[in-house]
């Protein structure tokens, strides 16, 4: 048997899957919890060294055995996180992540150093948002600046799992774009970005390799730290989000996937740059060499799990409630802010329950208002991907929102696409495992394209396919406006 593993660092776990790519299925994963440190100041952050112990604890739990078949691994790692080390490759502070919003005032700064939103789109493809890395270095220089004089690595979380693998300190142009600290149609950092956090930011970030090339090799160390072969090849890796577009298929035009996680991501594979900041759309690289427009929010399963939550159901007895109420739960709309949000940008915003009347008021429309305001939230992204001229064919569905059959439906009727959802269910750890072989066939001399490998290995669960209910996806055409109308209003509130 020969295997390639596949890991995923996810803001609430991590996971390593060993992938037999000859019998083309899942042998044997591991996964542990990871934590997070929250405050009021909208702070979320986690430790390096956690990374490190949830590695080890993962691959602990895979068998001697089935470690010694690993000819290759990929590492997908929540997008963003500002992991800051010394000379000696030590942490400086903790890992700031995607989902910290505390660092707004440093975004207007950026901004105004660049010149203002469209000199910051054109110059970086996104405007500069509290989720992306750049503001996170500028809170550490204004915030410890003892600390950033020390600073010497800048690195993702996907990054520093490569470090810790193979000890060398690069990093691929997917993850780079989402830094906002890179130009994603020069595929290159930027020096006007860069500067405008500091004039020595340029020389600390790490050189950028090409998708199917290998980010290094494991080193004895890491053989023995956690139990894999000692040479074998570490693909470049990725974001989250560029390794869920690879396990999910969405690698050549016309598919898109949505990520229903904790937080929301609605991505498409394009051949060329393709980025609107102002409605949404991130112009970010793809991890196999093309790139890959992305719409996030930052409340997804955040949203039902918390009215889950309050209503004292477990998610059974959730979803059965949602099933029960019409489209648009007459009238009462969730909105869905409960860690601020990013598309709308609302650093500061807040989560409500409105829309509510003395015939309206109970447990079915509730619960389905908040599987509803997810997805709403996608509906204005697809638009902007139509605009640009982005013909979606089909949606694939991933995260834990994928396994409700209710939620499935609300998506297929809300952007009135047929739904797909891959056999695989953890993308992002598959998607690193399809990399990695991606990258070992490369390396063997036999070179494949990333469409053809994933044809061959991404497989769907036709049991789920969900198609658009003509009804309702008109029924939604009038409750999305509704929705829209009330974010407007209340948007000054939160910004």
């Amino acid at each position: 048997m020969k295997t390639v593993a596949g890991i995923d660092l996810g803001t609430q776990s991590m996971k390593v899957v060993l992938y037999d790519y000859e019998a083309k299925k899942t042998v044997e994963s591991g996964s542990c919890p990871m934590q997070l440190i929250s405050r009021g100041d909208g702070t979320r952050e986690q430790k390096a060294q956690w990374y490190r112990d949830g590695l080890a604890e993962c691959f602990s739990k895979i068998s001697a055995e089935g470690k010694k078949t690993v000819q290759a691994a990929g590492v997908s790692g929540q997008q963003h996180g500002f992991v800051p080390l010394d000379a000696d490759g030590e942490a400086l502070y903790n890992v700031k992540l995607w989902n910290d919003t505390s660092t707004a005032q440093e975004c207007i700064e950026i901004t105004e150093a660049l010149g203002g939103n469209e000199a910051a789109a054109a110059e970086v493809q996104n405007y500069i948002l509290p989720g992306f890395t750049a503001p996170k270095i500028l809170w550490l220089k204004k915030n410890r600046p003892e600390l950033f004089e020390r600073l010497r690595y800048i690195m993702l979380p996907h990054d520093y799992l490569n470090y810790l693998l193979t000890g060398s300190y690069v990093t691929e142009a997917g993850d780079a774009s989402g830094t906002a600290l890179f130009n994603s149609r020069e595929r290159k950092w930027s020096v006007k970005a860069c500067s405008a956090v500091d004039s020595g930011l340029l020389e600390k970030l790490a050189p950028v390799i090409a998708s199917d090339e290998p980010a290094g090799f494991v080193t004895a160390e890491a053989a023995r730290l956690f139990g894999i072969p000692e040479g074998i090849p570490v693909s470049s890796g990725g974001g989250d989000n560029m390794m869920s577009a690879i396990g999910t298929g969405a690698v050549r035009n016309g598919t898109l996937t949505m990520s229903m996680g904790t937080s929301g991501t609605l991505y498409g594979f394009s051949g060329i740059p393709l980025s609107d900041p102002e409605n949404g759309i991130s112009g970010f690289c793809s991890a196999t060499g093309g790139y890959l427009p992305l719409l996030c929010t930052m409340n997804c399963t955040v949203a039902s799990e918390q009215i889950r939550a309050l209503l004292g159901l477990d998610v059974k007895e959730f979803d059965e409630e949602a099933k029960k109420a019409e489209p648009g739960c007459g009238g009462v709309i969730v909105l869905p802010f409960f860690n601020g949000e990013r598309t709308p940008n609302l650093p500061h915003g807040k989560a409500s329950i409105t829309g509510l009347t003395a015939a309206n008021c109970g447990r079915p429309n509730i619960a389905r208002a908040a599987l509803e305001s997810a997805v709403y939230s996608m509906r204005g992204g697809l638009e902007s991907f139509k605009q640009h001229g982005f013909q979606p064919q089909e949606l694939r569905l991933t995260g834990g929102g994928a396994k409700s059959a209710v939620w499935r439906q609300i998506a297929a009727d809300i952007l009135n696409l047929p739904v797909k959802v891959p056999v695989s269910s953890e993308a992002a750890a598959f998607g690193a495992a399809l990399q990695a072989l991606w990258c070992l066939r490369k390396q063997n001399g036999c070179a494949v394209s990333m469409e053809s490998l994933a044809a061959e290995h991404v497989s769907l669960d036709e049991s789920k396919t969900t198609l658009p209910n003509v009804e309702n996806a008109r029924a939604y055409d009038s409750s999305f406006g509704e929705y829209m109308k009330l974010v407007n209003q209340v948007s000054p509130l939160y910004r």
